[in-house]
């Protein structure tokens, strides 16, 4: 048996420089996010989508980020515990496949850095997680560089 789970996480940049931080690295000293954890998108969204496929509502539910005790956060915590959730439920991933969305900075030379941190976060194989990026061609919020966004889907298998 299996399940399958998709995340959509979204970020508007901030005016004030702190490190961009997305799938467990820091991509850029200077462009931050505005957000009540360390903002990471790609992290966020594979949190939802881990979530979402043992039907266990979202990030915001379990880590609310009306709790000051997540503000600031490292994301690694969020989707480490719901990898313990899901497991709780009988469930390990299977893969996991990951579209950035952004039109700066560009994610060419992370993108297996990016990878390998997240194989190492939640203690996956080589051949489990998929990551790309793509912009918008200039178009909306992430086309004006307002912002970034990251999609992420799971597949669970049953243990």
């Amino acid at each position: 048996m299996f399940r399958i789970g998709h995340g959509y996480d979204v970020h508007k940049f901030s005016a004030h420089p702190k490190p961009l931080i997305v799938a467990g690295l820091e991509v850029d000293p200077e462009m931050g996010v505005l957000a009540h954890s360390d903002g990471d998108v790609v992290l966020h969204a594979l949190c939802d989508a881990i979530l979402g496929s043992v039907c266990m509502r979202d990030i915001g539910f379990h880590f609310p980020d009306s709790d000051v005790k997540f503000k600031g956060k490292n994301s690694d915590f969020f989707v480490v515990s719901a990898q313990e959730m899901a497991a709780k439920k009988g469930y390990v991933i299977g893969n996991i496949d990951i579209t950035i969305v952004a039109q700066v900075p560009k994610f060419l030379n992370y993108i297996e850095a990016m990878k390998v941190s997240i194989q190492n976060i939640l203690s996956l194989g080589d051949d489990k997680v998929n990551i790309k990026a793509t912009t918008t061609e200039k178009l909306g919020f992430v086309g004006r560089k307002e912002g970034i966004a990251a999609h992420a889907i799971v597949l669970m298998n049953k243990t």
